[in-house]
């Protein structure tokens, strides 16, 4: 059995659907053609804010660390092993304040090689002076002698000459006798120079050996030096910043085994943007916020490398250094590069910047509707931004973002 299909009429051939799609393009169209309605907004969704006439500090923020102005960087001056870590970072130190204790098994035993060297060059002074003490008193003890026989046979002249002119002596006896006289005289003479060369020999011979000492105590002393130096000392009131060794750790002679720093000589160390570097100058003033404290800086250093867009700048305290300041801590700054007196200014729109050009929209108070208008930024001072070019005081511009809006010259505002 054929069964018949009916055909489905064609949808323009039904009345009701060609009137009501013919109403909505209409409505479309009209929509489309009001220019002041077509774009909406709730007031709640708005921030606005206001022209304002007045005085501006222009600010550069940054953001950084305080540094010790006087910093020491204690390192290991010969291979050792860490014995034992008494203090960690971050650690409040004296000048005596123990920070690490080493070993060095090698070090000990040249110690005891040096000791008993210098006790050695103790006895090979002492035995110098003795033996110079013999020699003296031998060559003295000939001396003496020679001066006895010298002296008897002065007298012994003395007496030979009267003789001799009585004719009782012989000429040729008193003539031996002052021959011997001479000759005993000379040897009177060449004894004496030798004991005086002799005293100059073991003065000499004295000073070599006590050079000798002096250099084994000297490095018997360097030794034990380099064993005090095993106990790591801050050597500066502080506080302990650094300790890169561990506990057993071998270190090497130059190896870094903390770095201490002052707590009381600090300054401020902090990146700001490379765009703005132009504006910073030595000596202009600065505020450093601690996050619990802010004090007044200035600028004293402006280094010129640039890092990652940004360049480092270094800010001294200039009235006493906040309490809750320490090394390393966090911080944040500004720094003031200029002053604008009686100028325009705005709170920052978003997505705005300073020396650009944009658009913003301004409230008109009476038709309660929003126009694009084009305005000119200058410089920036801290959240606000100077008005060059197209704004009044007093006129309202909408700071929130207004990108969906961006094909719009107006935009009605819905209470």
């Amino acid at each position: 059995m054929d069964i018949k299909k009916e055909k489905a009429a064609a949808l323009w051939k039904k009345p009701v659907l060609v009137v009501s799609a013919l109403a909505a393009l209409v409505l479309m169209g009209t929509l489309f053609a009001s220019p002041g309605h077509q774009y909406k907004i709730e007031q709640s969704g708005l921030l606005l804010g206001t022209v304002k006439r007045g005085d501006l500090q222009v600010t550069v923020d940054g953001y950084g660390v305080l540094r010790s102005d006087k910093q020491k960087l204690i390192s290991a001056l010969a291979p050792a092993t860490v014995e034992e870590v008494v203090l960690k970072a971050g650690a409040v130190v004296q000048a005596d304040s123990i920070i690490l204790r080493l070993s060095d098994p090698e070090l000990m035993q040249q110690i005891e090689t040096a000791s008993m060297a210098t006790a050695q060059e103790h006895a090979n002074f002492r035995r110098q002076h003795l033996n110079n003490q013999r020699d003296m008193l031998t060559e003295e003890g000939r001396f003496a002698e020679l001066d006895a026989r010298y002296q008897m046979l002065v007298l012994r002249h003395s007496a030979e000459a009267e003789m001799a002119a009585k004719g009782i002596v012989s000429q040729l006896s008193f003539q031996t006798t002052v021959l011997e006289k001479s000759q005993l005289a000379q040897q009177v003479q060449l004894q004496q120079k030798r004991l005086d060369q002799l005293k100059l020999v073991n003065q000499e011979a004295l000073t070599i050996s006590q050079e000798q000492l002096n250099q084994a105590i000297a490095r018997e002393q360097r030794l034990k030096q380099r064993l005090d130096q095993l106990t790591v000392r801050s050597g500066i009131e502080g506080v302990l910043q650094r300790v890169p060794v561990e506990l057993g750790q071998s270190v090497t002679a130059g190896q870094e085994l903390a770095l201490v720093g002052s707590d009381k000589d600090l300054l401020a160390l902090v990146r700001v943007s490379q765009s703005k570097a132009e504006q910073i100058r030595p000596g202009q003033k600065a505020r450093i916020n601690t996050r619990r404290e802010q004090a007044n800086a200035v600028v004293s250093r402006v280094t010129p490398q640039v890092v990652e867009g940004t360049i480092e700048v270094e800010l001294t305290f200039v009235d006493a250094i906040p309490t809750s300041a320490r090394p390393e801590l966090n911080i944040d700054a500004q720094i003031f590069t200029a002053e604008l007196t009686n100028t325009l200014y705005l709170d920052r729109p978003v997505n705005s910047q300073s020396h650009s050009q944009t658009r913003l929209f301004k409230l008109d108070p009476n038709t309660n509707t929003l126009s694009a208008t084009a305005v000119q930024f200058g410089d920036e001072a801290g959240r606000f931004l100077q008005l060059h070019q197209g704004a009044i005081e007093g006129e309202q511009f909408v700071l929130s973002d207004m990108a969906g809006f961006q094909d719009a010259d107006t935009v009605s505002v819905v209470r």
